[in-house]
């Protein structure tokens, strides 16, 4: 088997109120795993409560060897490896080291971050293609959010074809890319 550390997509097949979903399962175990989370809040016991869950319930990122995961997957029954389409039978899906750090450093940025679907996304949501120079989010390059009536500036950082989110972005950091 293939030794190298990358980033496998999971499914979490839990319910969504489980005890013991699959991130935490996987991390007290010892993996690094990353499921990007939003704060919602919650009626427990009659009283109003801000919990973190994650913002797709079956989607989880875990940074290991295949050799090291798979034991783990085969005990686990709630616990599915995603699988690439057009690449062989049964070929674990991966997301490149530069592209989760990317993507795991724009979520951590203060501010209301907004996460879509693949089929959520339509290309009338594209804006101009920006670079980011300067501030939090140097760096980075990608599309602005087009929403009717807003008067935030958006960047969309993608996941290609799993998962996009917006993090609002200072209009003094922004600059125009032509092409």
């Amino acid at each position: 088997m293939d030794e190298s550390v990358e980033w496998f997509v999971m499914r979490d097949l839990t319910r969504a109120n489980a005890r013991v979903p699959a991130w935490r399962l996987l991390e007290e175990k010892g993996f690094e795993v990353f499921t990007p989370m939003v704060t919602r809040i919650a009626v427990r016991s009659g009283r109003r409560i801000r919990e973190t869950v994650p913002a797709i319930h079956d989607l989880l990122f875990v940074h290991s060897s295949q050799s090291l995961l798979t034991p783990t997957v085969e005990r686990t029954p709630t616990l599915q490896y995603r699988y690439a389409r057009g690449l062989g039978y049964r070929v674990p899906l991966t997301v490149r080291p530069t592209e989760m750090s990317r993507f795991i450093h724009a979520t951590r940025q203060d501010g209301d971050i907004r996460y879509y679907t693949p089929e959520e996304i339509t290309p009338s949501m594209y804006g101009h293609r920006v670079r980011i120079v300067g501030g939090p989010m140097d760096g980075y390059e990608g599309c602005l959010l087009k929403a009717r009536g807003s008067r935030k500036r958006r960047l969309l950082v993608e996941l290609d074809g799993l998962l996009t989110l917006s993090v609002e972005v200072s209009p003094e950091f922004i600059t125009l890319i032509r092409e």
